[in-house]
């Protein structure tokens, strides 16, 4: 990866943090945005606003989680690299404590399969089945190993995650870029959003709509 391109990705982090801060989906100093590196990873530093991320400050590590520049990173690194390595696909990973989705975990999921019934398309089709983790400490490297195990179980089962849920954290989502994860993230506060202000709730969508997607638009559902 060239200089300019790790400047670009160093630019995208901060504009999405920005982009979610001003929009609610952060708040304060929590939350935190990755990127893989062909020679390591950029992480936003411990205890960094999202919606004031400096470029020049992101932490940057080698392939061996060692850290080379910028401030301090992230408690979360281990969750990330784990992430990472079950993942071959994922170039971005974010975490948010978003208001609906933590709300969803106190109020109690659909199911700890599928924190979420599929209630859109578009959930269908841009996030997909989304599990819920059980609760472990802030940076706790234990979860790190147990989210790795339900990624790598899905990949084998054909059912590739993009997302899971920590109970009363929030959401690690992941994608092909810091634009795409943001828009998973989105899709998945915002179905959180709907189901918990829906009265009476909606029903999910049938069997035969979910087959409808895959075939039409390779929903991983």
């Amino acid at each position: 990866m060239s200089t300019a391109d790790e400047a670009s990705l160093r630019l995208d982090i901060c504009e999405v943090g920005r982009s979610l801060f001003e929009r609610g989906y952060v708040h304060a100093t929590a939350g935190n945005i990755s990127v893989r590196l062909e020679d390591g990873f950029l992480i936003t530093p411990t205890d960094a606003c999202l919606g004031r991320l400096d470029p020049a400050r992101l932490a940057r590590l080698d392939l061996q989680g060692l850290q080379t520049g910028g401030d301090r990173a992230s408690k979360t690194l281990a969750l990330h690299r784990r992430i990472y390595d079950a993942e071959p696909e994922a170039r971005c990973v974010i975490h948010t404590h978003s208001t609906h989705l933590v709300a969803l975990t106190l109020q109690g999921v659909w199911s700890s399969d599928d924190i979420l019934p599929p209630i859109t398309p578009y959930f269908v089709m841009k996030v997909g089945h989304v599990p819920l983790m059980p609760y472990h400490r802030p940076g706790d490297p234990a979860v790190a190993d147990l989210v790795h195990a339900r990624i790598a179980a899905a990949r084998a089962a054909g059912r590739p995650l993009r997302a899971v849920m920590m109970d009363r954290l929030g959401p690690n989502v992941w994608h092909g870029s810091p634009a795409e994860a943001s828009a998973v993230l989105e899709e998945l506060e915002e179905t959180a959003r709907l189901w918990m202000t829906c009265q009476p709730s909606p029903a999910p969508l049938s069997e035969a709509a979910i087959d409808e997607l895959r075939r039409h638009f390779g929903a991983r559902w």
